[in-house]
């Protein structure tokens, strides 16, 4: 009688490590799908930002005139070129911010840090 009840825990023990190793392994498959998932939303939102920074010039409220614009991308999205400024153009969607490169071009152009360079070829 109490070799079977030793027999039962036994197999109870034996019953429940199983089952815990499962419902590890089934975590850690849920953890790699998540961080998976998470992944492939950040691409997607940027990815979307790229999109979406091609036609936001073409929005009504912007300081200067669609057709003065020209996309640069990279570090900047753009500069306007009006008849009386230049405007030095970087778009922003959702909670996307600023680079530490950008910031610094932010802060060239308020420090007035901006020059002409004209180089004749001959």
């Amino acid at each position: 009688m109490v070799s079977h009840l030793i027999l039962g825990l036994v197999a109870l023990s034996v019953l429940l490590f199983v089952l815990l190793l499962i419902l590890l392994y089934q975590n850690l498959s849920l953890r790699r799908s998540l961080l998976s998932l998470g992944f492939s939303k950040r691409s997607l939102s940027t990815r979307y930002g790229l999109l979406t920074e091609q036609f936001i010039p073409f929005a009504r409220n912007m300081p200067f005139s669609p057709s003065n614009f020209r996309f640069i991308g990279n570090p900047i999205d753009g500069i306007a070129f009006e008849d009386d400024k230049i405007i030095f153009c970087e778009f922003k969607t959702n909670k996307s911010r600023l680079s530490e490169k950008q910031r610094r071009i932010r802060a060239l152009v308020e420090g007035k840090r901006v020059f002409w360079f004209e180089k004749k070829l001959e």
